[in-house]
């Protein structure tokens, strides 16, 4: 059974960085596509950041361009975040997400691609 957990999410100010890690555990994550997504209270989940297999091709929301950063270990089976000049905009539980299935990697920006979600972790940005 593969499972996820976020860690990593906290209380920060604006301008502050955090970075987010998602283990996974139950089957390698080698050949599978995977993402952030993020919710705000009241708001749909909205996709933030997605990575290929390979890691050699990257997509983020226009909202996080030039400021977060998504990697991969795939030795280690952990995705991460690297949040910079967070906003208090970017305040929203972060979940991540990995899809093993062969279309997963074509629609990385679709909740559906995803077949495994994690449970999520709270970022709240102050002003």
């Amino acid at each position: 059974q593969v499972q996820l957990a976020e860690s990593g999410g906290g209380l920060v100010q604006s301008g502050d960085s955090l970075k987010l890690s998602c283990v996974i555990s139950g089957r390698s994550f080698r050949n599978s596509a995977a993402g952030w997504f993020r919710q705000a209270p009241g708001e749909e989940r909205e996709f933030v950041a997605a990575i290929r297999w390979r890691g050699d091709r990257t997509l983020y929301a226009d909202f996080v361009k030039g400021r977060f950063t998504i990697s991969r270990d795939d030795a280690k089976n952990i995705l991460y975040l690297q949040m910079n000049s967070l906003k208090p905009e970017d305040t929203a539980i972060y979940y991540c997400a990995v899809g093993f299935r062969t279309d997963s990697s074509s629609y990385p920006a679709a909740l559906a691609s995803y077949d495994h979600w994690g449970q999520g972790t709270q970022v709240t940005v102050s002003s």
